[in-house]
């Protein structure tokens, strides 16, 4: 039996669109998918959002502007997902809204991560109460603001004999951690590298696609070893966790740095190379944590055949699967999350893992933002 509802809205570093999720929560705090819905980011607004990721122009003025257009975006999105359920907005406790990010940097003397997406517009066009600002406590903890979602991982999906380690795919990969049943050992998460991002910013440059659907170019292509160990030799991928990364580094100036000597590669071979990339990045960094057990894919990833396939090559002690498997839709986990995050803070539960972003301790997530 449902006890309450809650939105998630999430947009990442893909920014392909606005997910919405509208979940209803059980008396064990088990999250159930009512109604989900994926509002297109207009065109005009993406090359708007693509431009403020990167320093420019008039930055001040785009901000406050994108801020208030994209509040509206969510907002249209959480009216979609209400009106494609049977539940009243009055019952919904609140929305969690994760924003867009524009900007995350953690490693600077005074380190920030910024989403823009106004939770006051979205607050006063849904009349529903909204909680938003989730990264900026965990970072003024010391924390890297990110990822945000181990914390869910652990609640929601079970211990099991084995490691279990769920990744998730979207512009950015990230991995958590969930020690066997029994174990002593912390849940630990982090992000990989690019996921999605840079095989998106290829098909977007070369192809005028938004993505290679299916890995369907990438698997007609043939994997350049030379430019794979270039890339893979970049520094993040050695550091030591917690760690985050986003488009400050992974963009597509550094790819084009990277491609300057690979100009006679076929787009099939640059993508083969970029989704190897991707999984070869994973793979590394999962296999310092387990050698065998049970992975689980979310985000958009988890719906690329081509992906998956070469994710199970790489790792065959592990039996490769999506959340789905456990009865959370993959593509929909990030939303869902962010619901769970918004329920947390109105119980005032701690939802960061301080072994998971390096915050001095656990804290409260987020910051309420009244509908009237």
């Amino acid at each position: 039996m449902i006890k309450d509802y809650f939105i998630g809205l999430m947009s990442g570093t893909s920014m392909d669109s606005v997910d919405a999720a509208l979940v209803g929560f059980d008396e064990q705090g088990k999250p159930h998918l009512v109604s989900k819905h994926s509002e297109t980011i207009p065109a005009p607004l993406l090359q708007k959002l693509h431009g403020i990721t990167t320093p420019g122009h008039d930055e001040i003025n785009r901000l406050g502007q994108l801020d208030r257009e994209v509040g509206r975006l969510f907002a249209k999105a959480a009216l979609a997902v209400i009106e494609h359920s049977s539940v009243a907005p009055k019952d919904i406790t609140a929305i969690g809204s994760h924003g867009q990010t524009i900007r995350h940097m953690p490693e600077l003397e005074q380190g920030f991560s910024l989403q823009i997406g106004d939770p006051n517009t979205i607050a006063l066009n849904t009349n529903i109460d909204v909680i938003a600002d989730f990264r900026r406590k965990d970072i003024a903890l010391g924390g890297q603001g990110a990822p945000l979602v181990p914390a869910f991982h652990q609640a929601v999906f079970s211990a099991t004999e084995q490691p279990t380690l769920v990744i998730n795919i979207g512009g950015i990969a990230n991995v958590t951690y969930l020690p066997p049943k029994g174990s002593q050992q912390p849940v630990v998460g982090f992000d990989t590298g690019p996921g999605n991002t840079l095989m998106d910013a290829w098909c977007r440059q070369s192809l005028n696609q938004a993505f290679d659907t299916n890995g369907t170019i990438a698997a007609s292509g043939t994997t350049e070893p030379q430019l794979l160990k270039a890339l893979l030799s970049h520094p993040y991928f050695a550091q030591p966790y917690p760690k985050s990364t986003g488009r400050e580094l992974y963009n597509q100036a550094w790819l084009s740095q990277q491609l300057s000597d690979y100009i006679n590669l076929s787009d099939a071979d640059v993508l083969s190379t970029l989704l190897d990339l991707t999984c070869d990045s994973i793979t590394d960094q999962c296999l310092k944590l387990a050698n065998k057990g049970q992975i689980m894919v979310c985000g958009g990833g988890a719906l690329n055949p081509e992906l998956m396939k070469r994710l199970q090559h790489k790792m065959p002690r592990f039996e490769v699967t999506t959340t789905d498997s456990q009865g959370i839709e993959a593509q929909w986990v990030e939303a869902i999350a962010f619901a769970w995050l918004a329920k947390q803070f109105m119980a005032n539960k701690t939802s960061n893992l301080p072994a998971v972003t390096g915050a001095s301790s656990a804290a409260v997530l987020g910051a309420f933002f009244p509908a009237n």
